[in-house]
């Protein structure tokens, strides 16, 4: 019953009322007679309390009755439909409406030069509304189509992560077969749609994966703390269930400029919630695209380097040989040029959500770690690396000069015969000075710093000098899962050791000896040590290494934010001292022994280099080779690392030539030469 009907049934009804009430008080009365005995008339009635006069009574109650009702009825119906109509009005149409969450594309991510390394693609995805679920028969053919356990299907339309009446996301990127059958079959799969949706792409496969990293479903911690934003929070993104998220690299770290705004869709219901039309809708807004500073053909030729090199290690001396990262920094402004971890692996895997299987395995140790981000995350001792810096240690503090000498016999007792301890050739390099003790890596020079450490009345100059150089601390990149690393001092060892007796747990100068060459418990990042080598290169200002370049606005090509580089820290180091690492690293090129000369001989520019070789108890070493170049105006400084390897100047070095070859476009053809004996360093 409409209301206007409403409205005319009580007006029809009052009129009754009323002209009942009329004629009942206006028919002739027979309460009154005439007495014609000759006087005056006079009323028979009296006070009558005859059951008609009751009737009469009781009628014209009733009737007041119901004029008040209906008129009560009036004044509702009056402030229902004219004062209060706009307020019931939006009740009614709140109760018809939904609206939806439409996703936003993300913004693409390019290398330096515009070349897409993460973007997005369409993908059929098949959708089914909530009340699917319910259909047994339905379901079960559904699932036989698209491969799935119809368990799997129905808890994927039940999972109302991504709204109420939203649709469910069942599959992703199903074949055109799936796609023709269910279009040519709308009368099975009522309910069930296919959508072309935005999923993460990966032009050129698993480059850079470290790096980018990868997305996934939005978490409940961040859910909740999206809850909690108040309006002062206006900046901040408001997430709902079923967002896509960084979950890792720069996806993660810049996750407030890659995510997109979302749209709306509004529909309307019926009251058990099924859609019954589309409405009105805002087109969601993508996400800003950043621009790296990274050269996909550069970082190409590191991962490849990386394979190449530990693939022939594999075959020939050791067969754990699997991980290891490189590194090319701009030593002027910290551009990352380049950075690669191996193994890696694809983020692709991730697109549509990532198996447990598959999950296990990219988290296990018989898959060496893959996740893992061994340029920021991977912690090592540093090994001979550790010379050029502990020089301007050794010269800061009076502990050596540039005219100190120093006799190798290949065996040094400076802390008695009962501590003897070897230098790496133990045929003795002979007579030996600071710059030379750099140039042939000689073990006996630095264990005779640590003595002096040792015995100076600052003993822990030497932790003081690393630390300033930045180890010990991170380096800030913009990446997740930056390692800190260790610089050990005489109260971490003593808090470490506490299983120990107290005689072990005290510093002692094997300590200082063993810090000197960059072994014992000292730990560093191939991140740290190849920033501390730029800042040799320039003369002390360290630029804090960074991979974003620009942020280019989601509409029209120009750039809405410029990476500002950092300065990391400037050391005030004497260029002479300086001088006495530059040209022993120099000399660790060219003079060491022919064979590394050769190596670089070709390059159009004079490169300065050090190696090291970390030794392990238990397994092979993990080899480094950090070089920068040009040696008179340095630009680029390139490091490598690589575990369970062999000697540093047959593997990492040539991860390092590979990378100086694709800078100066001098490829390395030389067949590589893997061998368990040093040759040299």
């Amino acid at each position: 019953m409409t209301l206007t009907t409403l409205i005319i049934l009580l007006l029809v009804i009052l009129v009754v009322a009323l002209v009942g009430l009329y004629v009942f008080y206006n028919r002739d009365d027979k309460r009154f007679t005439l007495d014609i005995g000759g006087a005056a008339p006079r009323a028979a009635g009296g006070n009558d309390a005859s059951a008609e006069h009751t009737v009469r009574n009781r009628l014209l109650g009733l009737g007041l009755a119901c004029v008040g009702v209906v008129g009560g009825l009036m004044t509702r119906l009056w402030s229902m439909q004219l004062v209060s109509n706009s307020e019931y009005s939006e009740q009614a149409e709140s109760n018809r409406t939904r609206t939806i969450s439409v996703a936003a594309p993300r913004g693409r991510i390019l290398d330096r030069y515009g070349n897409e390394i993460v973007g997005n693609r369409p993908s059929l995805t098949v959708v089914a509304k909530p009340e699917v679920a319910e259909a047994t028969i339905e379901v079960q053919l559904l699932a036989n189509l698209i491969g799935m356990p119809a368990a799997a299907v129905r808890r994927r339309i039940q999972d109302q992560s991504s709204g109420a009446q939203s649709d469910r996301l069942v599959a992703s990127d199903v074949s055109r077969r799936v796609v023709a059958f269910i279009g040519e079959h709308p009368y099975l799969f009522e309910g069930v749609t296919v959508e072309e949706r935005s999923v993460r792409a990966y032009p050129y496969g698993s480059l850079a994966a470290h790096v980018v990293g990868y997305t996934g479903p939005v978490t409940t911690e961040l859910l909740e703390k999206s809850s909690k934003l108040t309006d002062a929070d206006r900046s901040a993104i408001v997430y709902e269930a079923g967002d896509t998220v960084g979950q890792a690299g720069l996806e993660y770290e810049y996750e407030s400029v890659l995510q997109g705004v979302r749209g709306e869709q509004n529909v309307h219901v019926d009251a058990n919630g099924v859609v019954l039309e589309y409405s009105t809708s805002v087109e969601p807004q993508a996400g800003s695209d950043i621009i790296l500073t990274l050269d996909a053909e550069l970082q190409q030729a590191a991962e490849d380097s990386l394979e190449r090199v530990t693939a022939a290690i594999r075959k020939d001396v050791s067969k754990e040989c699997f991980a290891g990262s490189a590194i090319v920094l701009d030593v002027n402004n910290g551009e990352v040029l380049a950075m690669a971890s191996a193994p890696s692996y694809s983020p692709n895997v991730f697109v549509g959500g990532i198996s447990n299987d598959d999950w296990q395995s990219l988290q296990s140790e018989e898959s060496n770690n893959p996740m893992v981000n061994r340029a920021v995350g991977g912690l090592y001792p540093s090994a001979s690396t550790i010379k050029p810096i502990m020089a301007l240690a050794a010269l800061d503090n009076d502990i050596s000069t540039n005219h100190s000498h120093y006799q190798c016999t290949g065996w040094w007792t400076g802390f008695g015969d009962a501590s003897g301890m070897y230098c790496w050739e133990k045929s003795g390099h002979g007579d030996m000075t600071l710059q030379t003790g750099i140039t042939f890596s000689c073990d006996v020079v630095f264990y005779e710093i640590g003595k002096g450490f040792f015995e100076s009345d600052n003993p822990e100059a030497m932790q003081e000098k690393l630390r300033e150089w930045g180890l010990g601390s991170k380096t800030g990149v913009d990446l997740p899962g930056e390692a800190e690393g260790r610089v050990p001092d005489a109260e971490w060892k003593w808090n470490y050791y506490t299983s120990a007796a107290d005689a072990d747990r005290e510093w002692k100068g094997g300590d200082f000896a063993n810090l000197a060459i960059g072994q014992g418990d000292l730990l560093v990042t191939p991140i740290q040590m190849v920033s501390a080598f730029a800042g040799i290169a320039t003369g002390g200002k360290v630029w804090r290494p960074h991979l974003l370049k620009s942020v280019r606005s989601s509409t029209g090509g120009g750039s809405v934010v410029d990476y500002e580089p950092q300065i990391l820290r400037e050391l005030d180091e004497p260029e002479e001292h300086l001088s006495v690492s530059r040209r022993g690293m120099l000399g660790a090129i060219y003079e060491e022994n022919e064979w590394i000369a050769k190596q670089f001989e070709d390059l159009p520019v004079q490169v300065a280099a050090k190696s090291g070789t970390a030794e392990r108890i238990g397994h092979n070493p993990t080899a480094w080779y950090i070089a920068y170049a040009p040696y008179d105006d340095p630009k680029y400084v390139v490091g490598a690392t690589v575990e369970e390897a062999t000697w540093a100047s047959s593997s990492a070095l040539y991860v390092v030539r590979d990378l100086l070859g694709a800078i100066y476009n001098t490829p390395y053809e030389t067949e590589l030469w893997i061998s368990s004996i040093d040759a040299g360093g």
